[in-house]
């Protein structure tokens, strides 16, 4: 199953790294183009250092990578992390419609049931 392909390590620090709106729109912004740390810094009301800090939370998520170009840290999006990220949700949603289907399926034999009668 998908969900053994990231260990609940790996999925703790994905979904911590997701759940502050500063870093998904760091990932959203990271997505669409790679910006080196000190232009992201330039789009928050904060300082450097708490942005930094952003980006090294989403680094361990793997959610970005970040590299050294000249003396610029240039960070851009993981896409494959995002793919996985993608199929384990999707994992869970069709865990999800599984058992939602079973009661559909349990509550239409209750009317059959109901109806023999």
């Amino acid at each position: 199953m998908v969900v053994d392909e990231l260990s609940d390590e790996e999925v703790d620090r994905i979904f911590h790294g997701l759940a502050d709106a500063t870093r998904r729109d760091i990932v959203v912004r990271v997505l669409r183009q790679e910006q080196s740390v000190s232009s992201l810094a330039r789009r928050y009301d904060m300082s450097f250092a708490a942005v930094q800090k952003h980006v090294a939370v989403l680094e361990r998520a793997a959610l970005v990578i970040k590299h050294r170009r000249g003396r610029e840290q240039v960070v851009h999006a993981n896409p494959e992390i995002l793919r996985k990220t993608t199929r384990l949700l999707e994992a869970y949603e069709q865990i999800w419609r599984h058992r939602v289907q079973a009661i559909d399926d349990l509550l239409s034999g209750e009317e059959e049931k109901g109806t023999e009668k």
